[in-house]
């Protein structure tokens, strides 16, 4: 079920850049899983080591530690591959807000150098992630593919960019590129710690720890938090797509929404703990609510999502008590 039954022809070859991030390196083990070949690309600017130590002694897997800023290490990652799955990114709304340069010269630059790399190397299917942020401030319930706003944001802008160049490297140049829109991905190996962590790992290492979280904004606002396994069917899927697909980009999530108030309690009830949170100002640059409409993806690259969040957070929970 899931991903699990997919294959490919034997052999083949990926690349995962971002191996040592969080969904990076959810992807390699999974490849790895399903007996395929996996090379991995990181420079560990955002992820970690321990998130790689597991397949080093792997005779399926090579790992090259180098910068996706650098071409020649493009040129060098992409050798001999089949399937590129390009995860490497700066994430964060915040943060890009207070680094604008930085995030264009990783994201949109780092992007350029992978599609061009894939292309010089006749790379089958190029997929890469984009994000639920380049909707901005369309205001309408769910998203879908085609209906976006004003961008909020330099990271959304960077995905908007990366989604614009898969169109013209699958039109001018015959890459077949296939963008994914992830909505607030979360599970296993998701980093808690510092200032722009993603909610629930941190509201769940700061409950374990008795600490107090804070939420900001009331609370109410919403998302449509999409579990690792499903974002790993779809970059398998996308990489099994039809060429009449590629050069689109497709949401990638549940098509659920949970409001963060209502999460934290469920955490705090789950955990067994007595703390209130405390609510400061809302993040610039975050939308208010976010919800899927997945029926593009399902279509056009049989993406059939089996985690709902409920059985994620379980999962994720479980995942934390062990690990933290």
């Amino acid at each position: 079920m899931g991903y699990k039954d997919i294959e490919f022809p034997n052999g083949s070859r990926f690349l995962v850049t971002g191996s040592a991030g969080f969904i990076g390196s959810n992807l390699v083990e999974a490849i790895l899983n399903l007996g395929y070949e996996v090379r991995g690309l990181d420079n560990f600017s955002t992820g970690k080591k321990e998130n790689v130590e597991e397949f080093i002694n792997n005779p399926d897997y090579e790992f090259i530690e180098g910068d996706i800023t650098d071409l020649d290490t493009c040129m060098r990652a992409c050798e001999n591959i089949d399937f590129v799955l390009h995860q490497a990114a700066w994430g964060s709304v915040p943060r890009s807000i207070e680094m604008p340069l930085f995030y264009e010269e990783v994201n949109i630059r780092g992007t350029l150098n992978m599609m061009e790399a894939a292309k010089q190397n006749n790379v089958k299917k190029f997929v890469y992630a984009s994000s639920s942020s380049v909707y901005g401030d369309e205001p309408h319930l769910p998203k879908k593919e085609g209906i976006e706003g004003n961008l909020l944001s330099p990271y959304a802008l960077t995905k908007r960019v990366a989604e614009e160049y898969g169109k013209l490297y699958t039109k001018l140049y015959g890459l077949d590129t296939y963008g994914l829109r992830y909505f607030n991905v979360f599970g296993r190996r998701q980093n808690p710690d510092g200032a722009y962590a993603a909610v629930i790992p941190k509201f769940i290492k700061q409950l374990l720890n008795n600490e107090q979280p804070t939420i900001n904004g009331d609370g109410k606002q919403s998302r449509d938090f999409t579990y690792i396994d499903n974002v790993i069917e779809a970059n398998l899927k996308a990489c099994k797509a039809e060429s009449s697909v590629a050069g689109q980009s497709f949401n990638i999530a549940y098509g659920g929404r949970e409001f963060l108030i209502d999460i934290y309690n469920l955490l705090a009830t789950v955990l067994e703990k007595d703390i209130k949170p405390i609510f400061g100002p809302d993040r610039k640059g975050d939308i208010k609510h976010s919800n899927a409409d997945i029926s593009k993806a399902v279509k056009m690259i049989d993406y059939k999502p089996e985690w709902n969040f409920e059985r994620g957070i379980q999962e994720a929970i479980e995942w934390y008590k062990s690990n933290l």
